[in-house]
Parts: C-alpha cells; structure tokens; sequence
C-alpha cells in the first residue's frame, strides 16, 4: 500500500487501511473500494491521507509501532481521566488523577513493552484513527515520541516510566483553558494567548499536588515549553535550568503539533516536521535529544513515494536503521516512463543521489 493525497484519491480505489471513528469503530474498512461519497466523507472529516492498494505498491507492509487496540484502549483511558478534572483545580484535580495512577502506569507500562520490544524506528499514523478532540491523541502521541528518543538515549525502564508519565500529562492544564479559545479555528489573540500559556502554569499546580508520584512530573508540565535559549516560557528558563525530561518532551510536542491536524491548520508530513526540529537543533532544542529524535522516529514511512535528483522515482519498502534519513526504494519510473521490472535501491548506498521531494499526489499514467 501507499500514502496518498486525499485531493488526488479516485473513485475505485482501494482503501489500504482501515479508518476508525472517534468511538474506536470502523469507519472505513481495508480493502473497501472507495466511492464518490466515501472521498467526500473523508474530505468533510480533514483527512489529508490516505493509504491506498495498487500495482506500484504491492506486497508493502505499513504497521504502526503500537497496535490498533493498544492506541484505543490508551487514548479512551486519557480522555476519561482528562474529563473528570474538567472545571476542577489545583488539589481538587489532584485528587482525580491520584486515584488513576496505577491505570496511567499501566498505560505507560504498555506502550514501553511494545516500544522496548521493537527494533524498528516509531511510526505513527496520525490519520487512521480520529478522535472528538486534538489534545487526548496529542497526549498519546507525545507519550510515544519521547519514550523513543530516551530509549535512544539510553535511559533506564524506571527513567522510561517516569517520563512517560510526565509526557501522558504534560497538557493536562489545558484542561482549564475556555474551549473558545482552545478549540478557536484561527489565529488566537495576543490576549487568548496569554490565557493558552497559562496551562503549563495549571498543569503544575495540578501535578505537584499528586501524592502517587514523583514531583517531577509537575515539572514535565510546567517546563515543556521552555526553549534552550531563553525564548519559551512561563518562566524564560535557559539551558541547564531545563529538566531533561522537559527538554524531551518539548522536541515531542513540536514535532506532533505540526504533523498533526489542528483547528487551525492542516498537518505536515514527517519529513517536513524533522525540518523544523532540526532547524531549532542547538537553538531552542537541545542538541542531544535532536540527535537521538532524528535516529528514532521514521522519516519517510513506508508506502511514500520520492522524487530522486536523478529524476527517478521510488517507493519506501524499507528503513534504514542507520540513517533514518536514507530509507530503500522500489524504483518504478525512470525518465517519467514507468519500468516493466522494478528493482531495489537503497539510498544509504549512493552519496550523489538525493530526495527532491515527498509526492503524495504522484498519479500514475495508467490510474
């Protein structure tokens, strides 16, 4: 199967994955021919992609890191818990996530067993389940892109665990933000904005209050929008002052907020989203966690097709744990004709051959 564009998706295509609603139920099943009005369904519900059958990419697997069933079950218990501290503050809302501590470590505990027990970088399929509200699968996927790079960076199961903890619970403030403004279509203004930063400050207050664990979770909320060089906030911290759990999730957070569907804007691709964090590399993001966030999150998930700078195009078949940024191709076009025998090429294998771009709207002369 292959990443598509939903703006070039063709009644009687097949669809490659199943879609799930917001109820964790299937919206579209895998292999469902897809009509007029099915292209449109997915349209009025902003999916940009989706995956799709066909001859160029027969026999590519594309699996998530973390099943179906354990993504459901994790973001079902996050919104629960999100829910019940809705309007409460401070010691009331601590009280709340007290008594669901032992679930949202077992939570945690689930996603390190199938990270820990994988040796493929972490995918993540952002538009295959669909969700009421942006920040419970924002809580999930942050969760996960930084139990991945601490393990790159050799942390320990406990060091894991605990800030899989602080990453589940870093946006909890927001549960005190107006929906007005958390929810706004549009730009927020400089005084919504003010009102918006003030949920690392209510995410601190909530956590430092919990009885069950460690303080530095509060931390994890209260810092994660600190910047290496002083420019984040609540509190302008620099450098050293950071938490490294904080500087983790910071990297984590950005990265998902921009390759995810917002009110407000359409998603990126992964590639695109590693663009903006390695622009900040040194800057405003520690350069270590970059590092190990670029060697552990996929850059170009199988089933994306690439234009090469020597004019051919391919399709990702396979990773490169080496280099993240080199995957292997399935060449199928040379010279804008299509070739009658595919063959393999892994990019790691040649310096002079680079990517020109991600074609997620590539269309085939035969389609």
């Amino acid at each position: 199967m292959r990443l598509i564009s939903i703006n070039v998706v063709k009644p009687g295509m097949v669809n490659g994955k199943t879609i799930w609603n917001e109820a964790g139920l299937p919206l579209i099943q895998r292999d469902v021919v897809l009509s007029d009005r099915l292209i449109d369904r997915l349209k009025q519900l902003k999916i940009q992609y989706v995956y799709i059958e066909d001859g160029i990419s027969d026999g590519i697997a594309i699996e998530e890191t973390v099943p179906i069933e354990v993504r459901k079950k994790a973001v079902k218990q996050i919104t629960g818990s999100f829910h019940e501290i809705k309007g409460l503050r401070g010691k009331t809302a601590a009280l709340v996530i007290d008594k669901k501590t032992k679930e949202i470590g077992k939570m945690v505990d689930d996603l390190l067993d199938c990270l820990l027990n994988s040796d493929e970088m972490l995918m993540v399929l952002t538009d295959t389940l669909l969700y009421d509200e942006y920040i419970y699968q924002h809580s999930f996927q942050v969760t996960l892109y930084s139990l991945a790079i601490a393990k790159e960076l050799e942390y320990s199961r406990d060091d894991l665990k605990m800030l899989g903890l602080g990453a589940l619970l870093h946006d909890v403030g927001k549960m005190q933000v107006p929906c007005e403004i958390l929810f706004k279509p549009g730009r927020l203004t400089d005084e919504e904005f003010e009102i918006m930063k003030q949920h690392s400050r209510d995410g601190f207050e909530i956590l430092r209050n919990l009885h069950t664990v460690s303080l530095i979770i509060a931390h994890c909320a209260f810092q994660h929008h600190e910047r290496m060089d002083g420019s984040g906030y609540p509190r302008g911290l620099v450098g050293g002052e950071i938490h490294p759990y904080a500087k983790i999730i910071a990297v984590a957070d950005v990265f998902d907020a921009v390759t995810s569907n917002r009110v407000y804007r359409n998603k990126m691709l992964p590639s695109q989203g590693i663009d903006i964090i390695q622009a900040g590399r040194g800057k405003i993001f520690d350069e270590k966690v970059v590092d190990a966030f670029l060697k552990s999150v996929v850059h170009y998930p199988n089933g994306t097709i690439l234009l090469l700078s020597d004019g051919r195009r391919g399709i990702v078949v396979k990773q490169n744990m080496r280099n993240a940024a080199l995957p292997s191709l399935r060449i199928f076009e040379e010279n804008g004709q299509l070739l009658k025998s595919t063959y393999l090429f892994n990019l790691a294998e040649e310096a002079n051959v680079s990517i020109e771009k991600v074609e997620t709207d590539y269309i085939a002369e035969t389609e």
